[in-house]
């Protein structure tokens, strides 16, 4: 299992980023970032939700390297409301293109339904592997999962090239 220290590390690089940028970009120097990805000492707690959001990740897997039990069917009465919940998409491409998409699930619900063909309103359905991955999405079934209470990494599609898609609920 890698450190946190490691994790920012590699998500600074996903973004293909510097570790001043990603200072400027948390209110910190740059001398922080390097102790961080050393592990030398931790973001302050109030950094780590900001860090999490621009990684597009959770904090459970920024400072796990996981998310808990992975894909999990809620009780109903443990169920976050629908409309707070989020689509992400994250896929990176073997020639560095990096893409982080985060949908409220409602936004999708009512693309769906009036008939807006997702994949290509985002652009990326002629970018490789990773446009290939991302039109053979059904984002209905997404959705309807979503309201079922199921979260977490639902997809993770990985292909010989080294491009990544990974899609969470959360």
């Amino acid at each position: 299992m890698s450190s946190l220290g490691r994790r920012i590390n590699e998500y600074r690089r996903q973004r293909n980023i510097t570790q001043e940028q990603l200072a400027e970009t948390m209110g910190v120097t740059s001398q922080a970032v390097s102790k961080w990805e050393n592990d030398i000492s931790c973001p302050d707690i109030s950094v780590l939700p900001q860090l999490a959001d621009y990684f597009g990740v959770s904090l459970d897997l920024l400072l796990r390297g996981e998310t808990p039990g992975g894909v999990q069917l809620m009780p109903q009465n443990q169920r976050k409301d629908f409309d707070r919940l989020t689509l992400r998409i994250v896929a990176t491409s073997a020639d560095g293109d990096y893409a982080k998409i985060n949908l409220p699930m409602p936004l999708i619900k009512v693309g769906l339904e009036i008939g807006i063909p997702l994949v290509q309103t985002m652009q990326l359905g002629n970018r490789g592997a990773v446009g290939d991955t991302l039109k053979q999405i059904d984002f209905e079934g997404m959705v309807k999962l979503a309201e079922s209470g199921v979260i977490g990494k639902l997809i993770e599609a990985k292909s010989a090239d080294g491009d990544n898609v990974e899609i969470y609920v959360d």
